[in-house]
């Protein structure tokens, strides 16, 4: 077993799941979406990114760009939330509140697909 596709599974797996735990429940109501959940769910994806750096493959490249689209609107819910709890101080409106989730749900599906291709891959391989 190699211990490094090991720690590079589970980052992408827990990236998905996390992200799964903050997108489900009522898009409106933040009382269903925390903040630290979110901030776990960022901070995660950015490992998992991180992670996928240096494998020159084509499958690499496909799973490093789905990384850096979920980054990108993980980090995008982030400043929607930021600006509106901290900056214009409207507070988590149903319409702010959806709009993160609606970014948290596109971030959840190039999740999917990274999982997707990470057990193709792994199908793949062979002995």
């Amino acid at each position: 077993m190699n211990p490094e596709k090991v720690i590079f599974g589970f980052f992408i797996v827990l990236a998905l799941t996390l992200n799964f735990g903050f997108f489900v429940g009522d898009i409106e109501n933040p009382n269903h979406h925390h903040v630290y959940e979110l901030f776990a769910v960022v901070l995660v994806n950015v490992i998992a990114t991180i992670l996928k750096f240096g494998d020159r493959t084509q499958m690499g490249a496909v799973l490093l760009a789905t990384s850096l689209v979920a980054v990108l609107q993980l980090f995008v819910a982030t400043i929607v939330w930021t600006f509106a709890v901290h900056i214009f101080d409207i507070g988590l409106t149903p319409t702010v509140m959806a709009s993160i989730v609606s970014l948290s749900g596109g971030a959840l599906l190039a999740n999917v697909i990274s999982v997707v291709l990470l057990v193709i891959e792994t199908v793949m391989l062979r002995r």
